[in-house]
């Protein structure tokens, strides 16, 4: 489902930001001039990903220290093993979009 996640003046750059989208939390992300989305629950052991902090495109997650590629929610570093499920966005508009299912 097509979801609005905010205005995108609201997703300052390279500063994860915590939305909700219905009844989950979506981590968004700006970095070089693109957003990205991701579940916001860490794979190893259910941090918050959008209290971590941005390196690139790299967020890690502040309980463990996990990495994940915030463009496709693939592991970069353990202790997660697990990718976390990345949403195609779109800003249309001056509005954040995102595929959720």
């Amino acid at each position: 489902m097509r979801t609005d996640l905010g205005a995108e003046a609201g997703f300052p750059e390279g500063k994860p930001t915590c939305v909700t989208a219905g009844a989950r939390t979506i981590a968004v992300f700006r970095v070089s001039g693109k957003t990205y989305a991701l579940d916001n629950t860490c794979t190893h052991l259910g941090g918050p990903l959008c209290k971590g902090r941005l390196d690139g495109f790299v967020v890690q997650c502040p309980w463990h220290g996990s990495r994940f590629d915030v463009r496709s929610g693939q592991v970069v570093g353990p202790p997660a093993r697990t990718p976390v499920k990345a949403y195609p966005v779109t800003v249309e508009a001056g509005r954040v979009w995102a595929d959720l299912p």
